[in-house]
């Protein structure tokens, strides 16, 4: 990303030093900064380049996809994430509570798969919510290099002004902020409050990703709700069930549970996913950037038949004669 250009340099300077150790060229890795006109586009475009691997937002691959499809380069994508937790009224909810609170406010919620929804049964739904509220009214905000700082800013001043923007709409269809969600007068202006509100699923701006620290608190009567409303969003990256009954979580991970391509049981959708086959369905994307199918995606397949004989065998016996346009079966 053009907005994190020392972390990228920084990466691109551990890669050298090992390939210089390994005696392997430091150029099989090259950083390119520059934003969708000086490099994306041109990226996306250029033949020369079988396959682009990208992530960002669901419409920046939209254009990414249409670019190199065009010309039938491959891509893989791993886009925006509209993530859910469901809490069941079996579940563990010290242990729930804790997984959304750091799953909603780590990183500011600007992980592709930072939780945005709460799917909670309506018999513990007051207790989660409680529970909620505490932590985020005590969360230590500010410097992130200080240890005791829960939450830093956002990116920058357009990506709070964006979570403004989702808390306004929010609003207008008919949610309830709870707690939070108020933009921080101090040095740098990308500070806010992260936001705890309740929402209905069919809220059209609970279709989309807000790439922050804006958390939707809803409830259901049964499983088969739950389920419904868990995947009634067009994104599919991760998900999470929070329950100790075993058909519930056998059911979750099955195919008919959660449409995502991550999910998981008794932990949250953030945090666990290292190691494993990390994509997702739906307008996430496809395609996987790490785990055991991570390298078929990068390497080009081929199949060879090699006949090494003095002789041709040819299929249902067929044999040709010296003559010409002569054969025997």
């Amino acid at each position: 990303s053009e907005k994190t250009p020392l972390t990228a340099i920084a990466v691109t300077k551990i890669c050298e030093r090992v390939c210089r150790e390994t005696g392997a060229d430091p150029a099989i890795f090259t950083l390119l900064m520059g934003d969708r006109k000086t490099v994306g586009q041109k990226l996306a475009d250029d033949p020369r380049i079988p396959l682009v691997s990208a992530t960002g937002s669901t419409n920046m691959g939209f254009n990414v996809a249409k670019a190199v499809n065009g010309r039938l380069g491959r891509t893989i994508l791993e886009l925006g994430g509209n993530n859910a937790l469901i809490v069941t009224p079996s579940a563990d909810l010290e242990m729930a509570t804790q997984s959304i609170f750091f799953g909603a406010v780590g990183t500011a919620g600007q992980r592709c798969t930072s939780t945005r929804r709460v799917i909670m049964h309506e018999s513990v739904a007051s207790k989660v919510r409680n529970k909620l509220l505490g932590g985020y009214k005590t969360l230590a905000i500010g410097n992130p290099l200080d240890r005791k700082t829960v939450m830093g800013p956002l990116i920058d001043r357009n990506a709070v002004d964006m979570v403004q923007h989702s808390i306004q709409r929010l609003k207008d269809e008919g949610g309830e902020v709870l707690y939070g969600g108020e933009r921080l007068t101090v040095p740098g202006d990308c500070y806010m409050k992260p936001c705890l509100a309740t929402a209905k699923p069919d809220f059209e701006i609970v279709k989309h990703e807000t790439f922050g620290p804006l958390l939707y608190l809803m409830t259901y009567r049964d499983f088969d709700e739950a389920m419904a409303i868990h995947n009634d969003v067009p994104q599919g990256l991760t998900s999470s069930i929070f329950t100790n009954d075993v058909r519930e979580a056998e059911k979750f991970v099955s195919a008919v549970g959660s449409d995502c391509g991550i999910a998981n049981v008794n932990t949250g959708t953030s945090g666990a996913e290292i190691g494993g086959a990390f994509g997702g369905e739906k307008q996430t994307g496809g395609g996987r950037e790490s785990g055991s199918d991570c390298w078929k995606m990068y390497m080009r397949r081929q199949t060879n038949t090699i006949n090494f004989s003095s002789e041709l065998p040819l299929a249902q016996g067929i044999q040709f004669g010296a003559g010409e346009g002569s054969s025997t079966v």
